[in-house]
């Protein structure tokens, strides 16, 4: 039937719309940003089929080749384009004025034809540059899309002929196929494909992956690109893609090599800037190997005059900059401008107001690894073998357990930070007194009765008993999680105050209070110990075994009294917060995610997570969000990561690590 359609040449001026054309009531086809691609085909090689055209009052309508037509009229109107007027004639074929089946030719126009498949897609590409030597730039012409988008598929075109071969007999996947383009070496992908067949007749993408990072490192990557310019001055082999990025550093070997030498490097400069006996490097940070490694931390030193001129000139520009990042017209560059300036002040401080010991330089040293993809200093190790322990006592200042040492020794808090956590904890610790009101009221006659009856040193410095409430101070007062003022508040409110009457002399102060039920007088004794609780952090076993036992039994978990929030968040360094979600919360793949956002998203992520753990949490995860504090302010006198995880530790290499 379609033989006898006569060819006809059609000025594009004369073409209009038919009717009858199945695709009128979808004009959203003929949007320039959807046939910007059969534009750009037929401005570089003409219209390659011709219009199915019917005679329609004076004009010619198109029954089947809409989108052709809505090309050829973009051409018209682009002063850019050249050969393409309203006069320029275009083929055509003429259906007859008599014909009654034009729907179903319109239909048929849209429909008979298939599909290309993809693999055909991306052969045809890499024959259009193989065979008729046309470059990335003059394909993407010609289909009117980004190089970039050609360099893709030219890249799955150029994969290793045997794996398209098994991807179009259905032996693997699409998706698999497109994994073995990670590598460009076609030689490569053939040999993992092999070895891969062997194991196991069914592949996937993940494990083509993984099997070709054994043999080289991408550029892209954050270790290949940290080492690239000492590679290739050494010479190393480079397998270049067509996008740039995907090229491969061949040589593991050496790649390994100049990343451990740039790790020694560092690890040096700041054994020779603190003054360690020793420096080391390793790849990824062994956690089983240094499970056997103690750790030393620096002690605090009197500043001389004018490291103390120092502090004071730093405490004026934190207290400055604190008033600067509360300003809500900030964007977020000048946000991370101004907490990088207050991380970095705040280390001055602390290095202004503590050292490491003598003996302690002479047997510690750093170890430098790569995580996150950036160099990871550990400072402060001792090696298994300098560890000195008196007999039946841990070291003073090492960590000589066996186990690696908790987040102190990574996540170092600031001398302000760490004030400020101490006045939370004491909040918190009052808040479980106050509503514990008869073991506190034992504490307190206990005190009280022991100072002055018992010889020796005082029982406790913990609590004040000559009752002097003790002024809190915080630096974000207004911000910090509610949770204790409120218990604080309810308790308060609870209490009976008839007794406490200002127009009474104390005498008929004391005999109201005496008449007091035994209950009543527990609870004012305890609000009023609570308040008189000095900021700190989880008491020493051995300095405090009073209160290190009594906090324990009134508070066994912070978090009944206190949350994370914001407002400390805010205080910890990206890393940090990556490092706690990744391997405290066990929240992996967020961490990995996240870090490549802002801190500022960073802190949002956290402060809603806490708020209200999310419902997609597991069990594990869930347990670990509600439980977990800062070191040193869960009661039990350890940090909450040096309990018994909650799961596994990742290993070295996993994206946890990375992430954190």
């Amino acid at each position: 039937m379609t033989a006898s359609f006569k060819p006809v040449s059609v000025a594009i001026g004369d073409l209009t719309a038919h009717p009858a054309n199945v695709r009128s009531n979808s004009p959203e086809t003929y949007d320039p940003e959807n046939i910007a691609h059969l534009k750009a085909s037929i401005a570089v090689l003409g219209l390659l089929q011709p219009l199915l055209v019917q005679k329609l009052d004076g004009k010619y309508a198109v029954l089947a080749g809409g989108r052709r037509h809505a090309a050829l009229k973009e051409l018209v109107a682009d002063k850019v384009a050249k050969g393409f007027t309203a006069k320029t004639k275009i083929d055509c074929r003429l259906v007859p004025d008599d014909c009654d089946v034009t729907t179903a030719l319109s239909l048929a126009e849209n429909i008979t034809q298939a599909p290309m498949n993809a693999i055909d897609e991306f052969e045809a590409f890499a024959r259009m540059m193989e065979v008729d030597g046309q470059t990335p730039e003059t394909i993407a012409k010609t289909f009117g899309t980004t190089v970039a988008a050609v360099k893709g598929r030219l890249r799955y075109g150029l994969i290793h002929p045997d794996i398209r071969a098994a991807a179009r007999a259905k032996t693997i996947t699409l998706d698999t196929m497109k994994a073995f383009a990670e590598h460009p070496s076609q030689e490569v992908q053939r040999e993992v494909y092999e070895a891969l067949t062997k194991e196991d007749s069914y592949l996937q993408a993940y494990t083509v992956r993984q099997a070709l990072k054994s043999r080289g490192v991408q550029v892209s990557d954050d270790i290949g690109a940290f080492v690239r310019a000492d590679y290739e001055a050494r010479g190393g082999a480079v397998a270049a893609d067509l996008l740039e990025e995907h090229s491969v550093l061949e040589d593991a070997a050496l790649v390994e090599t100049i990343l451990l030498e740039k790790l020694g490097v560092a690890a040096e400069e700041v054994r020779a800037k603190l003054g360690f006996a020793w420096a080391d490097a390793m790849v990824r940070y062994d956690y089983a190997t240094m499970a056997d490694y103690g750790r030393v931390y620096p002690g605090p030193i009197e500043p001389d005059e004018a490291a103390q001129k120092r502090i004071d000139e730093i405490t004026a520009e934190l207290e400055q900059l604190q008033l600067e990042t509360e300003n809500e017209e900030l964007d977020e560059d000048a946000y991370a401008v101004l907490c990088d300036r207050v991380e970095a002040l705040e280390e001055d401080a602390r290095d202004l107001q503590e050292a490491y010991s003598a003996e302690d330089l002479a047997r510690a040293g750093v170890i430098a690894s790569w995580s996150g993809g950036q160099v990871t200093l550990h400072v402060g190790l001792l090696r298994p073998e300098d560890i000195v322990k008196e007999e039946g006592a841990r070291a003073d200042s090492a960590n000589t357990t066996g186990e690696e040492a908790p987040d102190a020794g990574e996540i170092t808090y600031p001398a302000s930070l760490a004030d400020d956590l101490k006045t939370e904890r004491a909040m918190a610790l009052g808040a479980a007194m106050a509503l514990h009101p008869e073991a506190t009221l034992d504490l307190t006659l206990f005190k009280l009765v022991s100072d002055v009856l018992a010889s020796g040193m005082a029982v406790t410095q913990a609590i004040k008993i000559d009752a002097r409430k003790e002024y809190r101070s915080h630096a974000k007062m207004d911000e910090i999680d509610e949770t204790s003022l409120e218990q604080v508040a309810a308790a308060h409110d609870a209490l009976d105050l008839s007794w406490l009457d200002d127009t009474r002399a104390p005498a008929d102060q004391f005999a109201a209070f005496r008449a007091l039920e035994a209950g009543e007088k527990a609870k004012l004794v305890a609000y009023a110990t609570a308040s008189t609780t000095q900021s700190c952090f989880a008491r020493d076993r051995q300095r405090d075994s009073l209160m290190h036992a009594f906090e324990i039994e009134i508070m066994p978990d912070i978090r009944a009294h206190w949350t994370p929030n914001a407002a400390l968040f805010n205080r910890f360094k990206k890393a940090w917060l990556l490092k706690i979600l990744g391997e405290d919360l066990g929240l992996a793949q967020e961490a990995v995610t996240l870090a490549s956002s802002s801190k500022k998203e960073i802190v949002a992520f956290c402060d809603k997570l806490f708020a209200e753990p999310f419902a997609t949490l597991t069990d594990a995860q869930r347990a670990a969000v509600v439980a977990w504090c800062p070191p040193m302010m869960q009661t039990a006198g350890v940090a909450c990561d040096e309990a018994e995880p909650i799961e596994e530790s990742p290993e070295p290499d996993s994206e946890v690590a990375q992430a954190a």
